[in-house]
C-alpha cells in the first residue's frame, strides 16, 4: 500500500466539533421505496444531523475477508445486491459522489491494517436503502470501508477504533447491520417476535448502554441466545464498528427499538 503524507491532505478536511456515529438496522432492502414506521425515523434522524463534510458508512454487504477496503472512486455507483424483489426496488437511484483524498486520509488512519482502497465498489443496499431516507439529497462525500469478515471482533473494534479522530474532521459515521439477523427464522406473513430475539435484543441494548464492550464483543461466549439470533455475524460487526467509534463516557440513544419480521432487529443508536 502507498504510503501518504498527512499533510498532503489536511486542507480536505477541517477541524469540527464531534460528528455523530450511529448505527442503523436497516433489515428489508424495501425500506428504500416504503413510508413506515422504520423510514419515518430515519428521515427524522437525518434531519436532525449537523452539517458534515463527508458520511462514511460500514455496512454489513461489503465483506473482505483478510482486507479491509475503502472506496475511492470520485462517483459511486449504486449496487443492486439482492434478488427476488419487484422491479421498482431495482430502479432506485441515489446520486452520490465519492471523494478520493478522504479515502487516502481514512487509509491513512488504517496503515498498520493495510487497508486498500478500492474503485470497483460502489454503495451497497446496507448504505443506500438507509441514506434515501437519511440524507435523500446528498452535499457531502459518501464513502464505504469494508468489513473483514476473518477478522475476531475484538480486533476489528480495534481496527474502526483508529478512525474515531476523523468524527473531529467533519465525518459522520454510520454502522449498516441488525444486530439480531436471523433470516431462516423470519415470519414473512407476519407475526411476534421470538422470544430468543426479544431477550438478545433487550441483553445486547443494555450492554451497549452501559459500554460493557467486552460483553459485545463476544456475543457467544455471554449470552445462550446469541447462536440462535446471530446465526452469522456479518450484520452484527457493523454494530462492533460503530461501537468502537464512540469517544470515552460518551452517551448513546435508540431508536426503531423493535423487532422485524419476528427475527430481525431493528434496533439502532446514535450518539448524543
Amino acid at each position: 500500500m502507498a504510503m501518504y503524507s498527512i499533510n498532503d491532505l489536511d486542507n480536505r478536511l477541517q477541524p469540527s466539533p464531534l460528528m455523530p456515529v450511529m448505527f442503523v438496522g436497516h433489515g428489508n432492502p424495501m425500506h428504500a421505496i416504503q413510508d413506515n414506521a422504520y423510514t419515518q425515523t430515519w428521515h427524522r434522524v437525518g434531519e436532525q444531523l449537523p452539517q458534515a463534510q463527508a458520511i462514511v458508512v460500514v455496512s454489513a454487504h461489503w465483506l473482505t475477508p483478510g482486507q479491509t477496503h475503502i472506496t475511492d472512486a470520485p462517483k459511486n455507483p449504486i449496487i443492486y445486491d439482492f434478488g427476488g424483489f419487484p422491479d421498482e426496488l431495482y430502479r432506485v437511484q441515489y446520486e452520490s459522489t465519492g471523494d478520493p483524498d478522504i479515502a487516502r486520509l481514512l487509509a491513512k488512519q488504517l496503515v498498520e491494517y493495510e487497508a486498500e482502497l478500492d474503485k470497483q465498489w460502489g454503495l451497497d443496499h446496507g448504505t443506500w436503502s438507509v441514506l434515501k431516507h437519511l440524507a435523500p439529497e446528498p452535499e457531502v462525500p459518501i464513502l464505504q470501508v469494508s468489513i473483514d469478515y476473518s477478522m475476531p471482533l475484538p480486533q476489528l473494534y480495534d481496527l474502526y477504533s483508529r478512525l474515531r479522530a476523523m468524527r473531529r474532521r467533519g465525518v459522520i459515521f454510520i454502522g449498516s447491520g441488525n444486530i439480531v439477523h436471523a433470516l431462516g427464522r423470519a415470519k414473512w406473513d407476519g407475526g411476534g417476535a421470538w422470544d430468543w430475539a426479544t431477550q438478545f435484543d433487550a441483553d445486547t441494548a443494555v450492554a451497549l448502554r452501559d459500554r460493557e464492550i467486552g460483553k459485545l464483543v463476544n456475543p457467544y461466549g455471554t449470552w445462550s441466545e446469541a447462536r440462535i439470533a446471530v446465526p452469522t455475524d456479518d450484520h452484527y460487526r457493523p454494530m462492533i464498528a460503530a461501537l468502537s467509534l464512540l469517544e470515552d463516557g460518551e452517551d448513546i440513544s435508540f431508536f426503531n427499538s423493535s423487532i422485524d419480521m419476528g427475527s430481525i432487529s431493528m434496533r439502532s443508536f446514535i450518539s448524543a
